[in-house]
């Protein structure tokens, strides 16, 4: 993954960044939010048209998955102003939306294997947005984290983006931008986890061959036919097409190029 470095604050070099209509830009306001949306809670609405991407199934054929449906966005910032204009701005976009106060809130919820991705604040009333990062690396979870920050230098962004965080804006964010980058964060995490997911499915599959057939496995994926994988494990022709019939029925592939295929997407 490549992450990219984006700071944005106010009026920038080339003026203020577009804001959708209906969001006119605030200053003052963390996310420039107007002040009629970040004084209140709204309620969730229901997504009009969340977006869609493809994946290949087992039969070669394509899937829709609704990802931004299924995904979260959670929120973890120390200001409950932030908190309800983030949380107005991403209900607005028919995004799902959490918010947590501290990072220990945050971490007594969080559930791994919830789809979406983190915007996280820097500067924690009790310690450093940073850490929960560390934290959440240390606890193998994958979720894409936005880091957001007030007062940006180069030093925090560095240690944050090599720590593997999808992004670093610095506050106040354009809502077009954070809302892009947000999107881009969900779709990453959702062709993660079918990535890890398809790579489950393998090394299940794998793991019911014996192995004499994981012999027979590796000799096929090297470009050997069956005389020759016979003569090098001295067993007969006959015996070796049925290790290769067994292999195949258990991998679930029927040639030796979808054998090599199906292992690589294993590891």
């Amino acid at each position: 993954m490549t992450a990219s470095l984006y700071t944005h604050s106010p009026g920038g070099v080339t003026g203020p960044p577009p804001v959708p209509p209906g969001l006119p830009p605030n200053g003052n306001d963390p996310v420039a939010m107007p002040s009629s949306l970040a004084s209140r809670e709204r309620p969730k609405a229901e997504p009009a048209s969340p977006p869609l991407c493809t994946a290949a199934a087992e039969d070669g054929t394509t899937e829709a998955f609704d990802t931004a449906a299924a995904a979260t966005v959670f929120v973890v910032d120390d200001n409950a102003g932030v908190r309800k204009s983030l949380r107005a701005l991403l209900e607005s976009a028919d995004l799902a939306v959490e918010t947590y106060a501290s990072a220990e809130e945050f971490l007594a919820a969080y559930n791994p294997e919830r789809p979406g991705c983190l915007l996280l604040d820097v500067r924690l009333r009790h310690g450093s947005g940073l850490d929960l990062q560390d934290e959440l690396r240390r606890r193998r979870a994958l979720l894409p984290i936005i880091v957001l920050t007030g007062h940006g230098d180069v030093q925090t962004s560095v240690r944050a983006l090599q720590a593997g965080a999808f992004d670093f804006l610095q506050k106040p964010a354009a809502p077009t931008v954070l809302l892009e980058r947000i999107g881009a964060a969900i779709e990453f995490d959702h062709e993660a986890r079918v990535v890890r997911t398809d790579r489950a499915a393998v090394s299940e599959r794998l793991a019911h061959l014996t192995p004499r057939e994981h012999q027979v496995m590796e000799l096929l994926m090297a470009g050997k036919p069956s005389r020759e994988i016979a003569a090098a494990l001295h067993v007969s022709v006959r015996t070796v097409e049925g290790h290769r019939r067994r292999v195949f029925s258990k991998a679930k592939v029927s040639s030796a190029a979808q054998l090599v295929r199906t292992v690589l997407r294993g590891h």
